[in-house]
């Protein structure tokens, strides 16, 4: 693990509550995908965000932090940032990073779960690109999916690749999926003993997810997530 303190390089609106942070560390850092860190804000106070990119451009550290006055955990986060225009964080945490496996890989990812998700599909794509991986990424709404575009790309250049966006509430211009994201995965899967399924999002929504696919044979070292150590 490393202690260092990162320098905002940009910050991006991705949605009205959400961001896009580039940090670079000011010392070299390493962590696997899936990993996370933790900015430390004083003694006894650090909070965790996955890291979004992959191990392969870790010069740079790409966190999505969804924050509003209402949420203070990450929005005093953003609040610091602003104004010192660097962070301190630790580097890295999580015990639920890709592994190497040739079991077809399903990720689920709620909300900004998506960007533990983004840096696992990323780093599949490059170091096991014979793998077939399925992203399920669930929202309210169409437009909190803010990176579906890019993804939809992604799959037209990775024939191994499928995205599935799934929003809990229609809209007249949606024509995908709807309801619970893991229940997405349900419809397309009933037996998922040969499946490694990797999720992110909400400690309900892990909870949920375990309780409903380890009865289709979901083996429980096939299910990975850093909530499930807490549920």
């Amino acid at each position: 693990m490393t202690l260092t303190k990162a320098h905002l390089v940009s910050k991006e609106s991705l949605t009205p509550y959400v961001f896009k942070i580039i940090l670079k560390p000011e010392t070299s850092v390493s962590f696997k995908a899936g990993q996370y860190l933790q900015v430390v804000m004083a003694d006894g106070d650090k909070r965790p965000f996955s890291i979004a990119n992959a191990p392969q451009n870790s010069a740079f550290i790409e966190l999505h932090i969804g924050a509003t006055p209402e949420n203070p955990y990450a929005y005093e986060v953003l609040q610091r940032l602003e104004q010192e225009k660097a962070l301190n964080i630790e580097v890295a945490h999580g015990d639920a990073y890709l592994q190497d496996s040739e079991l077809e890989a399903i990720l689920i990812a709620g909300g900004t779960g998506y960007s533990y998700t983004k840096s696992i599909l990323i780093d599949m794509l490059a170091t096991q690109p014979n793998r077939t991986v399925t992203l399920y990424w669930g929202g309210k709404t169409a437009s909190d999916l803010y990176e579906a575009d890019s993804l939809e790309t992604m799959a037209k250049a990775h024939p191994n690749f499928r995205f599935i966006p799934v929003i809990e509430f229609k809209d007249s211009a949606w024509s995908g999926r709807i309801g619970m994201v893991h229940q997405a995965a349900m419809q397309d899967i009933q037996d998922f003993s040969n499946k490694q399924v990797y999720v992110a999002g909400r400690f309900e929504m892990a909870k949920v997810v375990k309780e409903d696919l380890l009865p289709l044979g979901l083996l429980p070292e096939n299910m990975i997530g850093d909530a499930f150590a807490f549920i």
